[in-house]
C-alpha cells in the first residue's frame, strides 16, 4: 500500500495457477502447464492482469521466476518484480514497469494449514518497503508491502469452505490472522505478531467480527476490539468467491488499517464460477519473446 493509503498492489507468482479455470479443467495433473504472475492495481487507473501460461514461458532458478514477459528476482537483499503484462476488461493496456519489495527481515516460521501438510502458509517477510515504478501517470510511489508465499498439494476447495486473512501493520511490527473452515467442519485460527528483527510469536487474538459484504455479497469478518466495526477504506479485488480490500480495524486498543482477504471455497467449487473467470483469465499455452509485441493486447 502507497503511504497515503490512496494506492496499492498486489502480485502473485503461481506455478500451477489456483483460481485458473483451466488449471482446473486440466485436472491439475501439471502445474508447470498452468503458470502466471498476476497484477493487480487498486487506486485511480486501476488494472487487473492474470494470463494463464503453458510450460514454455516458465523459467526457474533458485533466485528468480520468470512467466512470459514477466519475472521475480531476488537480488540477496530485496524482491525485484519486472512486469510487463496486459490488463484484462473493461481497459485492455499495457502494464509494464517495476515493483521493488525491500524486507525490513526474513522470518522463520511455516505453518501447515492442514494436518497432513497439504497446504502451508510461509509469511518471509510480513514488514517490508515497497517501491512502484509502473509506466503511467501517477503509479510512482513507495509505501509498506509484504511478502509471503502459499504451497499446496491440493485444490484449495478440496480441503477449506472458508477463509479470511489479514495482516495489519502496527508500531510494533505487524499482526497477521489467519482464519479458515475447513471442509470437515474444523477451523484453523491464528494470530501471530512479527517484529522488524524477523521475530514472530503467537498471540491473543481479539474477537472475530463481521463487516459489510462485498458487493459480491462475499461474508467478510476480521479480528477487531470488542465495540470495534471494522471498515472498508479502500476497494480492491470484488470477486465472486474472493474479495480483497484495505481495512481499518481496531487492535489492543490500536487503530491499524491493513490488506484484508475473504475467500469463499464453496462458491469456488461452483463450476458456473469457473466458467465467468474464462473472461478474466486468459490462456496463452505457447510463448515466444516476440509472440506479444506493442501491437498484440488481445
Amino acid at each position: 500500500m502507497s503511504d497515503d493509503g490512496q494506492k496499492a498492489v498486489s502480485v502473485i507468482g503461481f506455478i500451477g495457477s489456483v483460481f485458473s479455470p483451466w488449471y482446473a479443467w486440466s485436472g491439475r495433473q501439471y502445474p508447470e502447464n498452468h503458470c502466471c504472475i498476476n497484477v493487480a492495481t487498486y487506486g485511480p487507473g486501476g488494472r487487473f492482469t492474470m494470463t494463464d501460461r503453458g510450460r514454455a514461458a516458465l523459467t526457474t532458478t533458485p533466485d528468480t521466476l520468470t512467466v512470459g514477459p514477466s519475472r521475480m528476482h531476488w537480488n540477496g537483499t530485496s524482491l525485484v518484480i519486472t512486469i510487463d503484462e496486459v490488463s484484462g476488461p473493461p481497459v485492455i493496456s499495457r502494464v509494464r514497469g517495476t515493483i521493488t519489495v525491500t524486507p525490513r527481515a526474513i522470518t522463520q516460521v511455516e505453518l501447515p494449514l492442514t494436518a497432513d501438510g497439504a497446504h502451508v502458509w510461509r509469511p518471509f517477510a510480513p514488514i517490508s518497503d515497497i517501491t512502484v515504478a509502473l509506466e503511467a501517470p501517477g503509479w510512482q510511489w513507495s509505501g509498506h508491502g509484504y511478502f509471503d508465499a502459499n504451497f499446496g498439494t491440493r485444490a484449495l476447495e478440496a480441503y477449506f469452505d472458508f477463509w479470511t486473512w489479514g495482516r495489519y501493520p502496527t508500531t510494533a511490527g505487524a499482526t497477521c490472522f489467519y482464519d479458515a473452515v475447513r471442509r470437515d467442519g474444523s477451523r484453523f485460527d491464528t494470530a501471530i505478531a512479527f517484529g522488524p528483527d524477523g521475530s514472530a510469536r503467537h498471540v491473543a487474538a481479539p474477537p472475530r467480527t463481521d463487516f459489510k459484504r462485498s458487493g459480491w455479497r462475499i461474508r467478510r469478518e476480521t479480528r477487531a476490539d470488542p465495540g470495534t466495526t471494522p471498515q472498508q477504506v479502500l476497494a480492491m479485488l470484488d470477486a465472486p468467491f474472493y474479495s480483497r480490500s484495505a481495512v481499518a480495524t481496531r487492535l489492543n486498543g490500536e487503530v491499524v488499517t491493513g490488506v484484508h482477504e475473504a475467500l469463499d471455497l464453496t462458491r469456488f467449487r461452483n463450476p458456473l464460477v469457473k466458467a465467468m473467470l474464462v473472461a478474466r483469465v486468459p490462456r496463452r499455452a505457447g510463448w515466444s519473446p516476440s509472440a506479444e509485441s506493442d501491437t498484440d493486447l488481445l
